[in-house]
C-alpha cells in the first residue's frame, strides 16, 4: 500500500510538480492550498507525512500546526517547506513538533523527493 502524502502549498505551479513528482516515486498525493483545507484533508485520511508551506491564505502552516496538534495525531510526520528561515520560526515550527524545516530557496525538488523517500520509505 502507497504512502500518503500531504502537500501544503499555496503557490499551485510548485504544489504541481511536487505532486507529480512524488506520485512518479509511487506516492499518494493529496494538495491543499491553505491551512484550512489541509486540517480537512487529514481529518479524513489517513495521511503519513505532510509538506508544510508556512505563509498562506486563510489559515498559515503555524496555524495548521497549533490546530493539527489537538487531532492527536503523533505519527503523522510534519517537514516544513518555507522560504521563512528566520531562527525563531525554524524554533517554532520544531517547538510545534515539526520533523524538519526545509528552505524552498536552498533545496531542489529532487533533493525534497529524497528527503520524503528517506523518511517515509
Amino acid at each position: 500500500m502507497s504512502k500518503k502524502i500531504l502537500v501544503v502549498e499555496d503557490e499551485r505551479a510548485l504544489a504541481k510538480v511536487l505532486k507529480l513528482k512524488l506520485e512518479k516515486s509511487g506516492f499518494e498525493i493529496f494538495n491543499a492550498f491553505n491551512g484550512q483545507e489541509a486540517l480537512d484533508i487529514v481529518k479524513k485520511q489517513k495521511i503519513d507525512l505532510i509538506l508544510l508551506d508556512l505563509v498562506m491564505p486563510k489559515m498559515d502552516g503555524f496555524g495548521f500546526l497549533e490546530e493539527f496538534s489537538k487531532l492527536k495525531k503523533k505519527k503523522v510526520k510534519v517537514i516544513i517547506t518555507s522560504n521563512l528561515s528566520q531562527d525563531d520560526d525554524i524554533k517554532k515550527a520544531k517547538d510545534l513538533g515539526v520533523l524538519d524545516f526545509l528552505v524552498k530557496s536552498n533545496i531542489s525538488i529532487a533533493d525534497i523527493i529524497k528527503k520524503v523517500k528517506k523518511i517515509v520509505g
